[in-house]
């Protein structure tokens, strides 16, 4: 299976479901998923003073693309804070997280197959 055909509507109209992992306050819009492969297409919110540490280190066996739209959050283990404009492509294995963010943040993120 693909992912669905969507012609253009507002990404407002998802709800924000909670993440997989220990942290509550982690929330993403699904916007487009395949079920077969879990590659997905969606939008990450982390509110002010979200603290990933508890998911640990984040490694995945697919691509993954990220653009901050709004707000900033730290790589604790790189101790190197990101913000609004700046961009990742991180390929199947690399290590990224755990994060932290005083100020919240918002991303855009694409995940499809090695």
């Amino acid at each position: 299976m693909a992912k669905p055909e969507h012609e253009f509507f507002p990404a407002r109209t998802v709800e924000f479901t909670r993440c997989e992992g220990t942290v509550d306050s982690l929330v993403e819009r699904i916007l487009a998923r395949d079920p077969g492969t879990g590659v997905a297409t969606r939008i990450l919110h982390m509110p002010p003073g979200t603290d990933t540490t508890p998911n640990g280190v984040q490694v995945h066996d697919f691509w993954e693309e990220v653009y901050i739209i709004e707000g900033s959050f730290t790589d604790t283990r790189l101790g190197r804070t990101f913000s609004a404009g700046d961009f990742a492509c991180r390929p199947p294995g690399m290590e990224h997280g755990p994060w932290t963010t005083e100020e919240g943040v918002t991303t855009f993120e694409v995940r499809y197959p090695a």
